[in-house]
This record gives C-alpha cells, structure tokens and sequence, in this order.
C-alpha cells in the first residue's frame, strides 16, 4: 500500500515538469527583447506597439500562443493566469502574443476571443512577422505556448508546452512572485 502511494505521489509531483517539455523562450537573466505587435483588445488597441518598451519595469508575462494550436485548455490557462496576476499584483500584466502564417485572420478573431474570454489584465496581440516569432525571444516552433516573465526589463524565467491548461498557472505564478522578490 506504501508504494502505491509512493508512486501516485511521485507521478503528481513529476507531471508539471513533463508538461514543460520543449526548452523555448529568452534567457533568464537577459534584458526583454523588443516586442513590436498589434494590439488587438488592450490599451493601445488597433495600433502596432512595442510593449516591451511600454511595460519598462513593470513585471510582465509574455504569452506566446502559436495560433494553429490554440485550444480550449490554453484558453482556460490564460483566463486563471489572467485572474491570478491581477490578484498577485496590480502593476502585473500578460501581453499574449499569437504567431501566425495569417496575422489578419488573428487580428480579427481576437476582439471575439476576448468578449468570450473576459480578460481583465491581458492584451491580445498579433506577431505581424514569422511565425516562429520575434528576434531575440528565442521562440521554439515545437512549442504550442512560450511562457516568459519578465522585472525590471530582465527575463526571469521562460516555460516552454507542447501542452498546457490552467494546472500549469501556479509554476508562472511563482516566477512572477519570485521576479519581484
């Protein structure tokens, strides 16, 4: 009975780290990449901005969602990350990013994913380039989503899914926390 529940226990601990299997993102340590996108549904909505530039030192989540594989589980992940960074800090904020072969087609889903969604602090935004994402970000194309957080203009950690729903929040919660420390 001992093993049993021995290895149920070592099987739970061990599941999040087999989720984030695929190594995408900057460099902990680095200074945040430019990021130039369209805002789709945040504050400078309808215009191409540098939010990297714009957020400065404040911390930040940068979601990078490859578009072609956007799910349900990544919409519930966004949505409790989204409840869960306004709840740690109110300077906090998610600019999540989609990659796509046809940013016009993201541009104009997004304004309905958002109504559906009710995203209180995260922009929407749209890569206008590659889809393997900006320079610098080190984006990995066999990742679905490349979680970085960012502080004081420095990456603080990256996180990279080929799979990912809301159990995966708490692990980006804690490198948000821990950025500020």
């Amino acid at each position: 009975m001992c093993r049993i529940i021995l290895s149920v226990a070592v099987i739970c601990v061990a599941l999040p780290a087999w989720a984030q299997d695929v190594a995408s993102g900057p460099t902990k340590g680095e200074k945040t990449p430019a990021l130039k996108v369209f805002d789709a549904t945040g504050p400078h909505k309808d215009k191409e901005v540098d939010f990297t530039a714009d957020r400065g030192d404040k911390p930040t989540v940068y979601v990078f969602i490859a578009a072609d594989k956007w799910t349900r589980p990544m919409a519930r992940f966004l949505k409790r990350l989204d409840a869960g960074v306004k709840e740690d800090d109110a300077n906090a904020y998610i600019v999540a990013v989609w990659l796509s072969d046809k940013p016009d087609d993201s541009k104009a889903y997004l304004p309905r994913a958002q109504q559906s969604l009710g995203l209180e602090t995260t922009a929407l935004t749209v890569y206008p380039g590659e889809k393997s994402g900006p320079n610098g970000w080190g984006i990995n194309t066999d990742a679905h989503v490349t979680v970085a957080v960012a502080n004081k203009a420095k990456v603080a950690g990256a996180f990279g899914y080929r799979s990912i729903n809301d159990t995966d929040v708490p692990a980006v919660r804690d490198a948000l926390r821990k950025a500020k420390e």
